[in-house]
């Protein structure tokens, strides 16, 4: 084999392993795939039609994001969702996010501006059409990450971006049961616009303590609503 055939390979091993990493990680986060589940080899070979070696370098890849657990001599299964987990995460998401967004409204532009508000007019039209299940549709799911995206997107650093949307894809599961199962609605298009001016208004502080608020609550909500139904570590 040619060394251009070789690299082309390898590419396209490293792509496929990638899709495959990006097509689990949607399943776990949005509950297709159970906590605590068996991802077996077999049935994963079924299902993507992809080799050995290239299923363990995608499942490696969400084990590194905290998405998959590795057992020993017993394969893979999904990482389970706990309490202590949901305490841990919360907390690093919060020093994280804090940090970004005061960095984007140091350094934010016009464009950056721009960006959040019409991530924001988007988020808010989608709830207009959607008003009753808007927070498990697919659509305002993107655009509700996009706004966040948004807000810290002039923050000027890739590293720290990079482990955000690591933990953020982690937190999605605990807000599908946060959503799930508490009682009453919550004001998120209000927390949104909340957000949207404290940032454009370079009132840092308030932007900080908002996205804080933020998240805890969705936290908080997960503890006290679904305790019954995840485990304590």
């Amino acid at each position: 084999m040619t060394t251009t055939a070789l690299k082309a390979r390898k590419e396209f091993g490293k792509t496929l392993a990638a899709d495959i990493a990006h097509r689990l990680r949607n399943e776990i986060v949005t509950g297709q795939l159970k906590p605590d589940e068996s991802l077996k080899f077999d049935a994963l070979r079924l299902s993507f039609g992809a080799s050995f070696t290239t299923l363990r370098e995608a499942l490696t890849l969400l084990a590194a994001e905290g998405l998959v657990v590795a057992e020993e001599q017993r394969g893979y299964k999904v990482a389970p969702v706990t309490l202590d987990d949901l305490s841990d995460l919360t907390h690093a998401r919060i020093l994280i996010e804090v940090d970004l967004i005061r960095r984007s409204i140091e350094n934010g532009d016009d464009d950056w501006e721009i960006r959040v508000i019409s991530s924001l007019h988007r988020l808010a039209k989608i709830e207009e059409r959607a008003p009753e299940n808007y927070p498990v549709n697919v659509e305002w799911k993107s655009a509700h990450r996009q706004f966040h995206e948004a807000l810290v997107s002039a923050s000027g650093s890739p590293t720290l971006l990079a482990v955000r949307n690591s933990l953020f894809d982690r937190a999605e599961r605990y807000r599908n049961l946060s959503a799930l199962f508490r009682p009453h609605p919550r004001d998120k298009t209000g927390e949104h616009r909340a957000l949207m001016q404290a940032a454009i208004s370079r009132n840092a502080e308030q932007a900080c303590s908002l996205i804080r608020t933020h998240i805890q609550t969705t936290s908080d909500n997960v503890a006290k609503y679904a305790s019954g139904v995840i485990g304590s570590r």
